[in-house]
Protein backbone atom coordinates (compact mmCIF):
# COMPACT_ATOMS: atom_id res chain seq x y z
CA UNK A 1 0.00 0.00 0.00
CA UNK A 2 1.53 3.18 -1.04
CA UNK A 3 -0.46 7.00 0.08
CA UNK A 4 1.45 10.74 -0.97
CA UNK A 5 0.40 13.80 0.99
CA UNK A 6 0.38 16.30 -1.36
CA UNK A 7 1.57 20.23 -1.06
CA UNK A 8 1.65 20.57 2.40
CA UNK A 9 3.98 22.10 4.77
CA UNK A 10 5.91 19.38 6.57
CA UNK A 11 7.24 20.22 9.61
CA UNK A 12 9.67 17.70 10.24
CA UNK A 13 9.74 16.95 14.02
CA UNK A 14 13.22 18.71 15.01
CA UNK A 15 11.85 22.29 16.10
CA UNK A 16 12.98 23.67 12.43
CA UNK A 17 11.10 25.77 10.00
CA UNK A 18 8.51 24.12 7.33
CA UNK A 19 8.61 23.57 4.19
CA UNK A 20 6.50 22.93 1.44
CA UNK A 21 6.77 19.07 0.38
CA UNK A 22 5.20 16.37 -0.57
CA UNK A 23 5.45 12.82 1.50
CA UNK A 24 5.45 9.51 0.19
CA UNK A 25 4.25 6.44 2.61
CA UNK A 26 5.36 2.98 0.88
CA UNK A 27 3.87 0.17 3.42
CA UNK A 28 4.54 1.09 7.31
CA UNK A 29 7.50 3.78 6.28
CA UNK A 30 8.32 7.39 4.83
CA UNK A 31 9.96 6.71 1.66
CA UNK A 32 10.66 10.09 0.29
CA UNK A 33 10.00 13.23 0.98
CA UNK A 34 10.64 16.18 -1.65
CA UNK A 35 8.42 17.68 -4.57
CA UNK A 36 8.22 15.70 -8.09
CA UNK A 37 7.95 12.03 -6.55
CA UNK A 38 7.99 8.99 -8.49
CA UNK A 39 5.10 7.35 -7.06
CA UNK A 40 3.37 3.66 -7.55
CA UNK A 41 0.25 3.36 -9.54
CA UNK A 42 -2.85 3.72 -7.35
CA UNK A 43 -1.18 5.55 -4.41
CA UNK A 44 -3.88 6.88 -2.45
CA UNK A 45 -3.37 10.75 -2.40
CA UNK A 46 -4.16 13.43 0.55
CA UNK A 47 -4.45 17.15 -0.61
CA UNK A 48 -2.87 18.92 2.25
CA UNK A 49 -2.86 22.09 0.30
CA UNK A 50 -2.42 24.67 3.13
CA UNK A 51 -2.27 22.09 6.07
CA UNK A 52 0.58 20.87 8.41
CA UNK A 53 1.94 17.71 7.66
CA UNK A 54 3.50 16.87 10.66
CA UNK A 55 5.00 13.14 12.70
CA UNK A 56 2.04 11.95 14.71
CA UNK A 57 2.11 13.81 17.62
CA UNK A 58 3.27 11.33 20.55
CA UNK A 59 1.94 11.34 23.96
CA UNK A 60 4.60 10.88 27.29
CA UNK A 61 1.84 10.43 29.83
CA UNK A 62 -1.37 8.90 29.77
CA UNK A 63 -3.91 6.52 31.78
CA UNK A 64 -4.91 4.73 28.64
CA UNK A 65 -3.85 1.56 29.79
CA UNK A 66 -6.94 -0.27 29.71
CA UNK A 67 -8.82 1.35 26.92
CA UNK A 68 -8.04 -1.42 24.29
CA UNK A 69 -9.94 -3.49 26.28
CA UNK A 70 -13.05 -1.66 26.20
CA UNK A 71 -15.57 -3.14 23.59
CA UNK A 72 -15.37 -0.19 21.70
CA UNK A 73 -12.75 1.41 19.45
CA UNK A 74 -12.18 4.68 21.48
CA UNK A 75 -11.26 7.35 19.06
CA UNK A 76 -10.30 10.10 21.42
CA UNK A 77 -6.73 10.33 20.13
CA UNK A 78 -6.70 9.99 17.27
CA UNK A 79 -9.36 12.23 16.75
CA UNK A 80 -6.03 14.98 17.93
CA UNK A 81 -3.60 13.60 15.74
CA UNK A 82 -1.79 11.64 18.45
CA UNK A 83 -0.64 7.90 17.00
CA UNK A 84 1.94 6.96 19.83
CA UNK A 85 0.33 6.33 23.92
CA UNK A 86 2.45 6.13 26.77
CA UNK A 87 0.98 3.83 29.57
CA UNK A 88 1.83 3.10 32.92
CA UNK A 89 2.23 6.28 34.09
CA UNK A 90 2.15 7.44 38.08
CA UNK A 91 3.37 4.21 39.16
CA UNK A 92 0.22 2.50 38.52
CA UNK A 93 0.85 0.50 35.68
CA UNK A 94 -1.64 -2.67 34.51
CA UNK A 95 1.16 -5.10 34.86
CA UNK A 96 2.72 -7.07 36.83
CA UNK A 97 -0.15 -8.60 39.18
CA UNK A 98 0.87 -11.67 40.72
CA UNK A 99 -2.25 -13.06 42.00
CA UNK A 100 -6.02 -12.71 42.56
CA UNK A 101 -5.50 -10.65 45.92
CA UNK A 102 -3.03 -7.96 43.94
CA UNK A 103 -5.63 -7.64 41.40
CA UNK A 104 -8.26 -6.64 44.33
CA UNK A 105 -6.12 -4.63 46.11
CA UNK A 106 -4.99 -2.68 42.61
CA UNK A 107 -8.11 -2.34 41.07
CA UNK A 108 -9.66 0.86 43.55
CA UNK A 109 -6.31 2.71 41.95
CA UNK A 110 -6.73 1.08 38.32
CA UNK A 111 -8.85 2.83 35.50
CA UNK A 112 -10.76 -0.96 35.31
CA UNK A 113 -14.01 -0.03 36.94
CA UNK A 114 -14.70 3.46 35.15
CA UNK A 115 -13.90 1.88 31.50
CA UNK A 116 -15.94 -1.25 31.98
CA UNK A 117 -13.36 -4.08 31.95
CA UNK A 118 -12.21 -6.58 33.55
CA UNK A 119 -8.75 -7.14 35.46
CA UNK A 120 -7.06 -10.44 36.00
CA UNK A 121 -3.32 -11.86 37.12
CA UNK A 122 -0.69 -11.34 34.53
CA UNK A 123 2.74 -10.73 33.75
CA UNK A 124 3.91 -7.52 32.03
CA UNK A 125 4.06 -9.91 28.82
CA UNK A 126 1.15 -11.19 29.10
CA UNK A 127 -0.69 -7.89 29.93
CA UNK A 128 1.32 -6.77 26.44
CA UNK A 129 0.03 -9.54 24.35
CA UNK A 130 -3.59 -8.83 25.70
CA UNK A 131 -3.57 -4.94 24.18
CA UNK A 132 -1.99 -6.41 21.54
CA UNK A 133 -5.16 -9.28 20.79
CA UNK A 134 -7.97 -7.01 21.69
CA UNK A 135 -5.93 -4.38 19.00
CA UNK A 136 -5.62 -0.56 20.21
CA UNK A 137 -6.52 2.31 18.64
CA UNK A 138 -3.37 4.26 18.89
CA UNK A 139 0.63 2.38 19.25
CA UNK A 140 0.95 1.90 23.02
CA UNK A 141 3.92 1.40 24.77
CA UNK A 142 4.20 0.92 28.71
CA UNK A 143 6.19 1.73 32.17
CA UNK A 144 5.95 -0.50 34.34
CA UNK A 145 4.74 1.41 37.98
CA UNK A 146 5.99 1.36 41.21
CA UNK A 147 2.48 1.16 42.57
CA UNK A 148 1.71 -2.12 40.93
CA UNK A 149 4.76 -3.49 41.84
CA UNK A 150 4.66 -2.72 45.49
CA UNK A 151 1.19 -4.18 45.77
CA UNK A 152 2.28 -7.78 44.09
CA UNK A 153 5.32 -7.71 46.44
CA UNK A 154 3.63 -6.03 50.27
CA UNK A 155 0.08 -5.52 49.17
CA UNK A 156 -0.87 -2.12 50.69
CA UNK A 157 1.16 -2.48 53.83
CA UNK A 158 2.77 0.76 54.66
CA UNK A 159 5.82 -0.66 56.03
CA UNK A 160 7.82 -3.27 53.63
CA UNK A 161 7.46 -6.93 54.26
CA UNK A 162 11.01 -8.93 54.50
CA UNK A 163 11.94 -9.82 51.23
CA UNK A 164 9.77 -7.53 49.39
CA UNK A 165 11.82 -4.82 47.98
CA UNK A 166 14.27 -7.98 46.43
CA UNK A 167 10.69 -9.06 44.96
CA UNK A 168 9.83 -5.73 43.50
CA UNK A 169 13.58 -5.30 41.97
CA UNK A 170 12.93 -8.97 40.35
CA UNK A 171 9.64 -8.06 38.96
CA UNK A 172 10.98 -4.99 37.48
CA UNK A 173 13.50 -6.92 36.07
CA UNK A 174 11.49 -9.04 34.66
CA UNK A 175 8.97 -6.64 33.41
CA UNK A 176 11.79 -4.54 31.16
CA UNK A 177 13.01 -7.83 29.67
CA UNK A 178 9.41 -7.99 28.56
CA UNK A 179 9.06 -4.73 26.91
CA UNK A 180 8.76 -2.08 29.38
CA UNK A 181 9.74 1.17 28.46
CA UNK A 182 11.13 2.83 31.97
CA UNK A 183 9.77 3.00 35.22
CA UNK A 184 7.24 4.90 36.57
CA UNK A 185 6.31 6.47 40.41
CA UNK A 186 3.36 8.37 42.04
CA UNK A 187 4.82 9.14 44.90
CA UNK A 188 2.10 11.70 46.17
CA UNK A 189 -0.13 8.30 46.29
CA UNK A 190 -0.97 5.62 48.13
CA UNK A 191 1.05 2.84 48.20
CA UNK A 192 4.06 4.46 46.49
CA UNK A 193 3.97 7.70 49.18
CA UNK A 194 4.95 4.92 51.72
CA UNK A 195 8.33 4.18 49.70
CA UNK A 196 11.17 5.99 51.08
CA UNK A 197 14.13 7.14 48.26
CA UNK A 198 15.90 4.00 49.20
CA UNK A 199 13.28 2.19 47.62
CA UNK A 200 12.86 4.39 44.85
CA UNK A 201 16.34 4.66 43.97
CA UNK A 202 16.47 0.41 44.41
CA UNK A 203 13.86 0.23 41.57
CA UNK A 204 15.28 3.28 39.43
CA UNK A 205 18.91 1.38 39.35
CA UNK A 206 17.28 -1.43 37.87
CA UNK A 207 15.98 0.83 35.00
CA UNK A 208 19.29 1.96 34.43
CA UNK A 209 20.67 -0.96 34.11
CA UNK A 210 18.46 -1.48 30.91
CA UNK A 211 18.95 2.16 29.87
CA UNK A 212 14.91 2.90 30.53
CA UNK A 213 13.59 6.34 31.63
CA UNK A 214 12.05 7.09 35.44
CA UNK A 215 9.21 8.91 34.78
CA UNK A 216 7.72 10.12 37.88
CA UNK A 217 4.70 11.97 39.20
CA UNK A 218 6.80 13.70 42.22
CA UNK A 219 6.27 13.79 46.09
CA UNK A 220 4.90 16.79 46.06
CA UNK A 221 3.87 19.54 43.57
CA UNK A 222 3.09 22.62 46.07
CA UNK A 223 4.47 23.14 49.14
CA UNK A 224 7.62 20.51 48.71
CA UNK A 225 8.52 21.02 45.28
CA UNK A 226 12.09 22.25 46.45
CA UNK A 227 12.52 18.84 48.53
CA UNK A 228 10.68 16.82 45.84
CA UNK A 229 12.60 18.33 43.06
CA UNK A 230 15.59 17.55 45.09
CA UNK A 231 14.47 13.47 45.48
CA UNK A 232 14.15 13.30 42.34
CA UNK A 233 17.21 13.93 41.25
CA UNK A 234 19.56 12.45 43.99
CA UNK A 235 17.99 9.49 42.74
CA UNK A 236 19.07 10.22 39.41
CA UNK A 237 22.66 11.24 40.45
CA UNK A 238 22.74 7.68 42.71
CA UNK A 239 21.70 5.72 39.71
CA UNK A 240 22.62 7.44 36.24
CA UNK A 241 18.65 7.04 35.37
CA UNK A 242 17.70 9.52 32.96
CA UNK A 243 14.64 11.06 34.59
CA UNK A 244 11.24 12.42 33.03
CA UNK A 245 8.88 14.77 35.26
CA UNK A 246 5.58 13.83 34.92
CA UNK A 247 3.20 16.80 34.24
CA UNK A 248 5.32 19.44 35.84
CA UNK A 249 3.00 22.18 37.84
CA UNK A 250 3.14 24.61 40.75
CA UNK A 251 0.37 23.36 42.85
CA UNK A 252 -2.10 25.36 44.93
CA UNK A 253 -2.17 29.73 45.01
CA UNK A 254 0.03 30.05 47.75
CA UNK A 255 3.10 28.25 45.08
CA UNK A 256 1.65 29.96 42.29
CA UNK A 257 4.79 31.65 40.36
CA UNK A 258 6.83 28.90 41.44
CA UNK A 259 7.45 27.50 37.63
CA UNK A 260 10.67 29.81 37.39
CA UNK A 261 11.77 27.45 40.60
CA UNK A 262 10.90 24.21 38.92
CA UNK A 263 12.46 25.40 35.36
CA UNK A 264 15.60 26.70 37.16
CA UNK A 265 16.34 23.55 38.92
CA UNK A 266 15.79 21.24 35.92
CA UNK A 267 18.08 23.17 33.34
CA UNK A 268 20.62 23.39 36.61
CA UNK A 269 20.38 19.75 36.79
CA UNK A 270 21.47 19.45 33.29
CA UNK A 271 24.52 21.30 33.57
CA UNK A 272 25.55 18.76 36.18
CA UNK A 273 24.94 15.99 33.88
CA UNK A 274 22.05 14.89 35.10
CA UNK A 275 19.46 13.58 32.15
CA UNK A 276 16.21 15.46 32.73
CA UNK A 277 13.33 15.78 31.07
CA UNK A 278 10.14 16.54 31.69
CA UNK A 279 5.96 16.88 30.04
CA UNK A 280 3.07 19.22 31.07
CA UNK A 281 -0.46 19.28 29.59
CA UNK A 282 -2.38 23.47 28.58
CA UNK A 283 -4.74 23.88 31.80
CA UNK A 284 -4.40 25.08 35.10
CA UNK A 285 -6.76 22.15 36.44
CA UNK A 286 -5.84 18.57 37.16
CA UNK A 287 -7.78 15.59 37.28
CA UNK A 288 -7.21 12.50 39.89
CA UNK A 289 -8.99 10.36 42.32
CA UNK A 290 -10.84 12.00 44.88
CA UNK A 291 -9.13 10.42 47.39
CA UNK A 292 -5.84 12.15 46.32
CA UNK A 293 -7.49 15.29 48.29
CA UNK A 294 -6.80 13.04 51.50
CA UNK A 295 -3.95 12.11 53.45
CA UNK A 296 -1.63 8.95 52.33
CA UNK A 297 -2.59 6.94 55.48
CA UNK A 298 -6.15 6.87 54.92
CA UNK A 299 -5.28 4.39 51.73
CA UNK A 300 -3.31 2.20 54.08
CA UNK A 301 -4.79 -1.17 54.07
CA UNK A 302 -6.82 -0.82 51.17
CA UNK A 303 -10.16 -0.22 50.36
CA UNK A 304 -12.79 -1.44 52.96
CA UNK A 305 -9.79 -0.07 55.34
CA UNK A 306 -10.35 3.09 53.87
CA UNK A 307 -14.11 3.01 53.61
CA UNK A 308 -13.75 2.27 57.56
CA UNK A 309 -11.94 5.54 58.56
CA UNK A 310 -14.11 7.85 56.41
CA UNK A 311 -17.47 5.70 58.24
CA UNK A 312 -16.61 7.42 61.70
CA UNK A 313 -16.46 10.80 62.80
CA UNK A 314 -13.15 9.97 64.74
CA UNK A 315 -11.47 8.75 61.26
CA UNK A 316 -13.08 11.86 59.30
CA UNK A 317 -11.51 14.30 62.20
CA UNK A 318 -7.81 12.74 62.55
CA UNK A 319 -7.86 12.73 58.15
CA UNK A 320 -8.88 16.37 58.27
CA UNK A 321 -5.78 17.71 60.69
CA UNK A 322 -3.70 15.37 59.20
CA UNK A 323 -4.54 17.22 55.71
CA UNK A 324 -4.71 20.57 56.89
CA UNK A 325 -1.11 20.19 58.39
CA UNK A 326 0.34 20.24 54.75
CA UNK A 327 3.46 18.54 54.24
CA UNK A 328 4.76 15.36 52.25
CA UNK A 329 1.60 12.56 52.36
CA UNK A 330 -0.72 14.86 53.53
CA UNK A 331 -2.90 15.03 50.00
CA UNK A 332 -4.04 17.64 48.10
CA UNK A 333 -6.66 19.01 50.46
CA UNK A 334 -4.83 22.57 51.13
CA UNK A 335 -3.90 22.99 47.62
CA UNK A 336 -7.87 23.71 46.17
CA UNK A 337 -11.09 24.88 47.53
CA UNK A 338 -14.35 23.27 47.04
CA UNK A 339 -15.63 25.33 44.63
CA UNK A 340 -12.75 24.28 42.49
CA UNK A 341 -13.23 20.61 43.28
CA UNK A 342 -15.46 18.81 40.46
CA UNK A 343 -16.61 15.22 40.38
CA UNK A 344 -15.62 13.90 37.52
CA UNK A 345 -16.69 10.30 37.52
CA UNK A 346 -18.44 8.81 40.60
CA UNK A 347 -21.29 5.35 40.30
CA UNK A 348 -24.14 8.27 41.25
CA UNK A 349 -24.11 10.08 37.75
CA UNK A 350 -26.14 13.17 39.10
CA UNK A 351 -23.01 14.59 40.93
CA UNK A 352 -20.78 14.77 37.62
CA UNK A 353 -19.71 17.91 36.82
CA UNK A 354 -20.96 19.08 39.99
CA UNK A 355 -18.07 21.09 42.73
CA UNK A 356 -18.33 20.34 46.18
CA UNK A 357 -19.79 23.49 46.89
CA UNK A 358 -22.57 22.68 44.36
CA UNK A 359 -23.21 19.64 46.53
CA UNK A 360 -23.89 21.41 49.55
CA UNK A 361 -23.00 20.79 53.41
CA UNK A 362 -19.60 20.78 55.03
CA UNK A 363 -16.97 20.50 52.03
CA UNK A 364 -14.99 17.79 53.71
CA UNK A 365 -18.13 15.68 55.34
CA UNK A 366 -19.34 15.84 51.40
CA UNK A 367 -15.72 14.50 49.91
CA UNK A 368 -15.70 11.60 52.54
CA UNK A 369 -19.53 10.69 51.79
CA UNK A 370 -19.05 10.69 47.77
CA UNK A 371 -15.52 8.28 48.52
CA UNK A 372 -17.69 6.18 50.94
CA UNK A 373 -20.22 5.88 48.37
CA UNK A 374 -17.49 5.23 45.41
CA UNK A 375 -13.94 4.97 46.77
CA UNK A 376 -12.76 4.60 43.14
CA UNK A 377 -14.92 8.21 42.21
CA UNK A 378 -12.50 10.65 40.45
CA UNK A 379 -12.32 14.60 40.26
CA UNK A 380 -10.79 17.41 37.88
CA UNK A 381 -9.54 20.01 40.50
CA UNK A 382 -8.34 23.56 39.83
CA UNK A 383 -4.17 23.33 40.92
CA UNK A 384 -2.41 26.17 38.68
CA UNK A 385 -2.07 29.40 37.58
CA UNK A 386 -1.80 30.59 34.05
CA UNK A 387 1.15 32.16 34.29
CA UNK A 388 3.04 29.11 35.06
CA UNK A 389 1.30 27.27 32.58
CA UNK A 390 2.46 29.32 29.93
CA UNK A 391 5.94 29.50 31.39
CA UNK A 392 6.04 25.73 31.52
CA UNK A 393 4.91 25.33 28.37
CA UNK A 394 7.24 27.43 26.89
CA UNK A 395 10.37 25.82 28.48
CA UNK A 396 12.63 23.67 25.74
CA UNK A 397 13.21 20.84 28.08
CA UNK A 398 9.33 20.19 28.39
CA UNK A 399 7.24 18.08 26.18
CA UNK A 400 3.75 17.67 26.39
CA UNK A 401 1.40 15.06 27.85
CA UNK A 402 -2.43 14.87 28.27
CA UNK A 403 -2.25 13.21 31.39
CA UNK A 404 -5.72 11.85 30.43
CA UNK A 405 -8.08 8.68 32.01
CA UNK A 406 -10.37 6.91 30.09
CA UNK A 407 -12.46 8.91 28.10
CA UNK A 408 -16.04 8.04 29.89
CA UNK A 409 -18.00 10.72 32.50
CA UNK A 410 -16.92 13.97 32.95
CA UNK A 411 -13.45 12.90 32.71
CA UNK A 412 -10.61 16.28 31.97
CA UNK A 413 -11.33 17.78 28.75
CA UNK A 414 -7.34 16.96 28.19
CA UNK A 415 -8.28 13.54 27.26
CA UNK A 416 -10.52 14.64 24.39
CA UNK A 417 -8.44 18.04 23.22
CA UNK A 418 -5.01 18.62 24.88
CA UNK A 419 -3.07 18.76 21.63
CA UNK A 420 -5.44 20.95 19.76
CA UNK A 421 -5.64 22.90 22.64
CA UNK A 422 -1.85 23.71 22.66
CA UNK A 423 -1.62 24.70 18.66
CA UNK A 424 -4.93 26.61 19.08
CA UNK A 425 -4.70 28.00 22.02
CA UNK A 426 -1.25 28.59 22.57
CA UNK A 427 0.31 28.72 19.21
CA UNK A 428 -1.92 30.08 16.87
CA UNK A 429 -4.16 33.00 18.98
CA UNK A 430 -1.37 33.31 22.22
CA UNK A 431 1.82 32.49 20.25
CA UNK A 432 3.40 31.08 23.59
CA UNK A 433 4.66 28.67 21.14
CA UNK A 434 6.00 28.52 17.41
CA UNK A 435 4.01 26.14 15.20
CA UNK A 436 7.77 24.02 14.65
CA UNK A 437 8.56 23.74 18.42
CA UNK A 438 5.13 23.03 19.55
CA UNK A 439 5.24 19.96 17.04
CA UNK A 440 8.59 19.19 18.30
CA UNK A 441 7.32 19.02 21.66
CA UNK A 442 4.88 16.79 20.92
CA UNK A 443 6.94 14.41 18.73
CA UNK A 444 11.08 14.05 18.69
CA UNK A 445 11.23 15.18 22.28
CA UNK A 446 8.75 12.64 23.69
CA UNK A 447 10.52 10.46 21.22
CA UNK A 448 13.61 10.98 22.34
CA UNK A 449 12.08 11.01 26.41
CA UNK A 450 10.80 7.37 26.19
CA UNK A 451 13.08 5.81 23.77
CA UNK A 452 10.95 5.11 20.50
CA UNK A 453 12.99 4.76 17.89
CA UNK A 454 12.17 5.81 14.14
CA UNK A 455 9.45 7.90 15.67
CA UNK A 456 8.69 11.14 16.53
CA UNK A 457 10.03 12.56 13.10
CA UNK A 458 9.51 12.39 9.62
CA UNK A 459 12.33 11.26 6.92
CA UNK A 460 12.77 8.24 4.68
CA UNK A 461 13.03 5.53 6.77
CA UNK A 462 10.37 6.86 9.65
CA UNK A 463 7.56 4.82 10.85
CA UNK A 464 4.56 6.22 8.92
CA UNK A 465 2.76 7.97 11.78
CA UNK A 466 1.55 11.33 10.31
CA UNK A 467 -1.05 14.01 11.45
CA UNK A 468 -2.24 16.31 8.94
CA UNK A 469 -3.48 19.72 10.71
CA UNK A 470 -5.24 22.62 9.41
CA UNK A 471 -3.42 25.33 11.41
CA UNK A 472 -6.48 28.31 11.21
CA UNK A 473 -9.13 25.88 12.80
CA UNK A 474 -7.62 23.19 15.35
CA UNK A 475 -8.57 23.74 18.71
CA UNK A 476 -11.09 22.18 21.40
CA UNK A 477 -13.66 23.94 23.52
CA UNK A 478 -14.75 21.36 25.72
CA UNK A 479 -14.89 22.23 29.69
CA UNK A 480 -15.74 20.20 32.87
CA UNK A 481 -19.51 20.13 32.08
CA UNK A 482 -18.67 18.86 28.49
CA UNK A 483 -15.18 17.66 28.11
CA UNK A 484 -16.09 15.24 25.42
CA UNK A 485 -17.04 17.35 22.75
CA UNK A 486 -15.03 17.09 19.56
CA UNK A 487 -11.66 18.71 18.82
CA UNK A 488 -11.21 20.45 15.35
CA UNK A 489 -8.59 20.97 12.54
CA UNK A 490 -6.95 17.31 12.90
CA UNK A 491 -7.76 16.25 9.25
CA UNK A 492 -5.72 13.12 8.61
CA UNK A 493 -4.60 11.05 11.18
CA UNK A 494 -2.14 8.17 9.35
CA UNK A 495 -0.90 5.27 11.98
CA UNK A 496 2.05 3.16 10.32
CA UNK A 497 0.75 3.94 6.66
CA UNK A 498 -3.30 3.29 7.21
CA UNK A 499 -5.17 6.49 7.96
CA UNK A 500 -7.45 6.01 10.87
CA UNK A 501 -8.98 9.38 10.46
CA UNK A 502 -10.05 10.63 7.13
CA UNK A 503 -11.67 14.11 6.44
CA UNK A 504 -11.56 14.71 10.36
CA UNK A 505 -13.51 11.43 10.43
CA UNK A 506 -12.55 8.14 12.13
CA UNK A 507 -12.67 5.19 10.34
CA UNK A 508 -13.31 2.54 13.32
CA UNK A 509 -9.93 0.67 12.80
CA UNK A 510 -7.86 -0.92 15.23
CA UNK A 511 -4.93 0.04 13.27
CA UNK A 512 -2.24 0.78 16.61
CA UNK A 513 0.70 -1.56 17.58
CA UNK A 514 1.90 -2.58 20.76
CA UNK A 515 5.53 -1.36 21.06
CA UNK A 516 8.01 -3.40 23.63
CA UNK A 517 11.06 -1.65 24.16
Amino acid sequence: MSLLVRGGTVLDGTGTDGVRADVLVIGDRVAAIGTDLDTPTGTRVIEADGLLVTPGFIDPHTHSDVVPFMADPQPFKVLQGVTTEVVGNCGNSAAPLVDDTAVELHRPISSTVAAGVDSWPRSFAEYLDAVEQHGPTTHVASLVGHHTLRISANGMDEGLRPGALDRMVALADRAFAEGAFGLSTGLIYAPGVYADTEEVAALAAVAARWGRPYATHMRDEGDGLTASLAETLEVARRTGVRVQVSHCKAAGSANHGRSAELLATLHEARGRGIEVLGDAYPYTTGESFLTALLPAAAQIGGREALVRRLSTPEGRHDLFQRGAAGGPGSGSWSQTSPDGVFVSMHRDTTKLGRSLAELGGDPWHTLCDLIVADPGAMMVYRLMAEEDVRAILADPLIAIGSDNSVPVGNAHQRGWGCFPTVLGRYVRELGVLSWPEAVRKMTSLPARAIGLPGRGYLAPGAIADIAVIDPQTVGHDGTVQQPWRRPTGVRWTVLAGTPVVVDGEFTGERAGRVLRA
